[in-house]
C-alpha cells in the first residue's frame, strides 16, 4: 500500500484550520509514492508558514531514507 495525497490533505487542512500540532500516523505506511513526497513537501511549506508543528509518527526506515535524500527530515519531528 502507498499513501496518496489525499491522506496527507487532512493534514493540511488542520494546519489551516490553525492547530498548533499535526500528527500524521506512518505504522501502516510501507512506502510513499511522488505524489506523497510532494504533498509532505507542500505540507512542510505550509506548516512552517504557519508555525505549525508536524510530527510524523512510526515512519519505517525505507520512508525515512527517502526523505532524508529529499531533504526533508529536517522540516519534520519525528515519533518512533
Amino acid at each position: 500500500m502507498t499513501t496518496n495525497a489525499a491522506w496527507i490533505q487532512e493534514a493540511v487542512e488542520k494546519v489551516n484550520r490553525g492547530e498548533s500540532e499535526v500528527m500524521l500516523d506512518f505504522s501502516g505506511v510501507p512506502r510513499i509514492d511522488g505524489d506523497a513526497v510532494r504533498a509532505l513537501e507542500e505540507l512542510a511549506a505550509l506548516a512552517e508558514a504557519k508555525s505549525v508543528k508536524v510530527v510524523l509518527r512510526a515512519v519505517n526506515a525505507d520512508i525515512y531514507r527517502v526523505l532524508k535524500l529529499l531533504k526533508l527530515t529536517q522540516r519534520f519531528s519525528f515519533l518512533t
